[in-house]
């Protein structure tokens, strides 16, 4: 069994950022934890990918065709369903063409972090993302969708309901097991720290009161509001864990969710030691007093 975690968020959430951080903690640990690069747009990161989808289509490549002729947004669509046709590429990049079990016919154990390129449209309403997440479980990867948001953008009611309709819009969508994880914890001041217990467990009453109080627009779709505050609230659809990437305990922390819900590990053969049967023959009377 292979295992794959689909790192999504918006642009400028710390994407990058987080893989390259992951990997190096699991490498400190004695892990091998790849990283797939698949956004199409990066200029840098740092971490060394398995695969770059830039190495098949960058996006400066639509956008300088004569017949396509796209945007940076339309480029970076037109990119990933370009990658889904070519499906033979991304896999012979990542099984080397051969079958999904190793030489000596058991499973490999392989853990993939996919690097996805910051257009939320991939994963909010289009088909793209989905279509990806077939393929890799057809290879024999347990997936699990981490979702990245910004803690600076959840930092008042407006923004929280934003932030938290975008993430329930991408799990509804992909259909994965799903973590969602606060980044940049360490770059928040100490008056929003203050107000962490906010962005871990929320209260939706409490938070959308800032959003229906304040505004002629609260004001008017006060009853919205507080019906979108229950749907999260009831259901406990969205919750989001805290990362601080300055803090090897949050890391470790977050990984050891995500392993636990790809259920890495969980398939491998226990080990035990044979013990000597004790020779009949032989005087059990010891004197432990000689």
């Amino acid at each position: 069994m292979r295992y794959a975690q689909l790192v999504m968020g918006p642009a400028g959430s710390g994407k990058s950022t987080y893989c390259a951080n992951i990997q190096q903690h699991a490498a400190d640990a004695n892990r091998v934890i790849d990283v797939v690069n698949l956004d199409p747009a990066a200029e840098h990161f740092d971490y060394q990918p398995l695969v770059d989808i830039r190495e098949l289509i960058h996006v400066d490549d639509t956008m300088e065709d004569e017949e396509l002729h796209f945007g940076p947004n339309g480029g970076l669509v037109f990119c990933i369903e370009y990658l889904i046709e070519n499906q033979e590429w991304l896999k012979d990049q990542l099984c080397g063409g051969d079958d999904d079990d190793d030489v000596d016919g058991e499973p490999d154990d392989d853990y993939i972090i996919f690097d996805m390129p910051g257009q939320i449209e991939l994963y909010t309403h289009l088909t793209a993302g989905k279509e990806l997440v077939k393929l890799l479980q057809s290879w024999n990867f347990n997936v699990c969708s981490v979702f990245l948001i910004d803690s600076q953008f959840m930092i008042d009611g407006a923004k929280f309901l934003s932030g938290t309709m975008a993430a329930l819009s991408v799990m509804a969508n992909i259909e994965l097991p799903h973590v969602n994880v606060l980044t940049k914890m360490d770059l928040l001041s100490k008056a929003a720290r203050t107000q962490l217990e906010k962005y871990i467990e929320p209260d939706p009453h409490s938070l959308l009161g800032e959003v229906t109080n304040d505004t002629a627009w609260g004001h008017k779709h006060r009853k919205l509001s507080e019906a979108i505050g229950s749907l999260i609230e009831d259901f406990s659809l969205v919750r989001f864990i805290p990362l601080n990437l300055k803090d090897e305990i949050s890391i470790s922390d977050l990984l050891m969710t995500i392993d636990n819900i790809l259920q890495y590990g969980e398939d491998a053969d226990t080990k035990t030691k044979d013990f000597e049967q004790p020779d009949p023959d032989k005087d059990d009377d010891i004197d432990y007093y000689s």
